[in-house]
């Protein structure tokens, strides 16, 4: 079995911090073999600061499992990286944005088979001239085939309830212009296919909940339910698909309700993190679905507070590999 690849993140951050502390502790935690794409100097540096007694080795891809019991493999990327916790500079963003580039094409090519990426700090990577808006956006234009770039869609995880986000980092305002026919349709076809191929689960039941208050209360309160949401629910069960909805929120994450569902799609972003948040603070999990490839995060930014300290909680991190571990 291939192994998997890991993204350093951004340097300043607690990303580095973590994958050293698991990789110390991989044999009580029985973790399956990774390599990081990073910088190996700089992880030295880290795990020094931190006090692990670890072995660091920069290797070859193909090496990674013939390592990885002895030393952590890196795939070094070149580049000028200082061990710097909590200052994030810009000048490491050739390395990081680097890193997220390779490990991509090496799961593409077979040699890995899922990434997991550390969180990255977007404002040193736009001081580099980084153009997308996002982590996810940069993978999803490295996924494109002959220029069509696949719609990636972001899953939160813990355990088994599982919640997507129609619209993500918007303001609140521009979320009702932004709820249309299309884009239902193709997010939760995406979810669908998935949730099959990757979840294993053969007739997905997805929930959606309405935009507004008791779901629109059949158009006295908002009228996005009636003309955009119900429509294109109907469209989807006509392809076969199990979607149920629009359903009331305030009550839709009650856990005998959530639990009819193998996923729940949301119309922005709190009303589908709130949930995962509040029962799975530490240990939420983001997956990058409609990709060709895996892809599975930590559900929490770059905590530059705690970098450096390793107070950081592992539990996050941990389960982005034991999932992607357990998809791929």
């Amino acid at each position: 079995m291939a192994p998997l690849a890991l993204t350093m993140g951004e340097p300043a951050g607690i990303g580095p911090d973590l994958i050293l502390q698991l990789y110390a502790d991989r044999q009580s935690l029985g973790l399956p073999v990774f390599a990081v794409y990073g910088h190996a100097s700089f992880l030295a540096a880290r795990a020094e600061r931190l006090g692990l007694n670890i072995d660091i080795e920069a290797i070859a891809p193909e090496d990674t499992t013939e390592t990885f019991q002895r030393a952590l493999p890196v795939i070094d990327i070149v580049g000028d990286v200082d061990d710097t916790p909590g200052d994030p500079d810009p000048n490491t963003a050739p390395v990081v944005v680097g890193a997220i580039a390779q490990a991509v094409d090496a799961v593409q090519t077979g040699l890995f088979r899922g990434v997991v990426t550390a969180p990255i700090h977007k404002a040193a990577l736009y001081g580099a001239g980084f153009e997308y808006p996002g982590h996810t956006e940069f993978l999803a234009a490295l996924c494109a085939d002959d220029d069509a770039i696949p719609l990636p869609v972001m899953m939160l995880v813990h355990d088994d309830l599982r919640t997507v986000p129609l619209t993500i980092h918007i303001p609140l305002a521009e979320v009702p212009g932004q709820i249309t026919h299309e884009l239902i349709l193709e997010t939760i076809r995406v979810i669908a296919r998935d949730l099959s191929a990757r979840f294993g689960i053969a007739k997905p039941r997805i929930g959606v909940a309405g935009l507004n208050p008791h779901a629109g209360e059949d158009g006295m309160i908002g009228t996005e339910e009636v003309d955009t949401i119900v429509p294109a629910l109907a469209a989807l069960r006509m392809e076969g698909i199990d979607v149920f909805g629009p359903l009331s929120a305030d009550t839709l994450f009650y856990p005998p309700h959530w639990r009819n569902y193998d996923c729940v799609v949301a119309m922005y972003h709190d009303q589908a993190l709130i949930p995962i948040k509040t029962v799975a603070f530490d240990a939420g999990v983001n997956v990058t679905l409609g990709l060709p490839i895996v892809r599975t995060s930590p559900d929490h930014g770059t905590a530059f507070s705690l970098a450096g300290t390793g107070k950081a909680s592992l539990n996050s991190m941990l389960a982005a590999i034991r999932l992607a571990d357990a998809i791929s």
